[in-house]
C-alpha cells in the first residue's frame, strides 16, 4: 500500500521511512476487525505524521490517539477506520465533517467520496489543515470555518455526515441537512459515556444504531455542550 490516487487522478508514491509502519497498522486494523478494503488502502496511504506535531511523528503509526493543541487530540487510527467502514462509502458521496481538528480523518475519507467539506471552530486548525491538503493534492476537499453544530446547510443536503467529537445528544440540525437515505456516523454521550451512533435518514424519519463505546473530545456548539 504504497500509492494513493487522489481526486486530480494522479497517482502519488509514498517511500518514505514510515511505508512499513503504515502496513503494519494496516495489518493492526485488519486484526482488529476493519475489513473494508478501500478503508484501509486510504488508511495505508495517508501519511499520518504530516498532521502530528514535529516532536510525535516517530509514533504516528501507534493506534493511540495524540494532543495537537487547545485541548483537541488526532483520533486513533482504529477509531477513524471504524467510523469510515461504518459509512459504508461507495465513492460518489457528498460529504460532511464536523470537527476538522488535525485534518486526519478528512484526508482518509478524501479519497473515498466525490466531494468533502470539512468545518472546524478552530481557525488555527482549518488554516494548518488546509495547507496539508494542498500540499498532498486533495483537490475535492473544502475548509470552513464555524459552529459545526449548526452544519453547511448551503452546501448540502448531504450523502454523508461525519462527526469528530462527542455530543450530548444526536445532533438534529445535522441529520436534518442529510440527503434521504444518507447516513451520519457520530459519538453520542448516554449515561455518562460516550458511543458512536449511525443515524439514516428515510423520509422524515430516522433510523438509529448504536455501536462501540469511544472517547473524543466534546461538540462545542449551539447544538453542543457550552465552550
Amino acid at each position: 500500500m504504497e500509492s494513493r490516487v487522489t481526486r486530480d487522478g494522479y497517482k502519488r508514491r509514498l517511500t518514505d521511512k514510515f511505508a512499513g509502519k503504515r502496513e503494519k497498522l494496516v495489518n493492526l486494523l485488519k486484526e482488529k476487525g476493519i475489513t473494508d478494503e478501500r478503508v484501509l488502502e486510504s488508511i495505508g496511504s495517508i501519511p499520518r505524521q504530516m498532521f502530528m506535531e514535529h516532536a510525535l511523528e516517530y509514533r504516528a503509526y501507534e493506534d493511540l490517539s495524540f494532543p495537537i493543541g487547545r485541548g483537541q487530540t488526532i483520533s486513533r487510527p482504529y477509531t477513524v477506520a471504524l467510523m469510515t467502514q461504518l459509512a459504508k462509502l461507495a465513492g460518489s458521496e457528498i460529504c460532511l465533517e464536523v470537527g476538522t481538528g488535525s485534518g486526519y480523518q478528512a484526508a482518509v475519507l478524501s479519497g473515498l467520496v466525490e466531494k468533502l467539506y470539512t468545518i472546524e471552530r478552530h481557525n488555527v486548525f482549518s488554516n494548518r489543515a488546509r495547507k496539508i491538503f494542498n500540499e498532498m493534492g486533495l483537490s475535492n476537499v473544502a475548509c470552513l470555518v464555524g459552529d459545526g453544530t449548526i452544519g453547511a446547510k448551503s452546501y448540502g443536503p448531504f450523502d454523508v455526515i461525519m462527526v469528530t467529537a462527542g455530543g450530548p445528544k444526536i445532533c438534529e440540525p445535522l441529520a436534518l441537512q442529510l440527503k434521504d437515505g444518507g447516513r451520519m456516523v457520530a459519538p453520542v454521550v448516554e449515561e455518562g459515556q460516550q458511543c458512536l451512533h449511525v443515524i439514516r435518514r428515510n423520509g422524515n424519519s430516522f433510523k438509529v444504531s448504536k455501536g462501540e463505546s469511544c472517547s473524543f473530545v466534546p461538540l462545542v456548539g449551539v447544538h453542543g455542550f457550552k465552550g
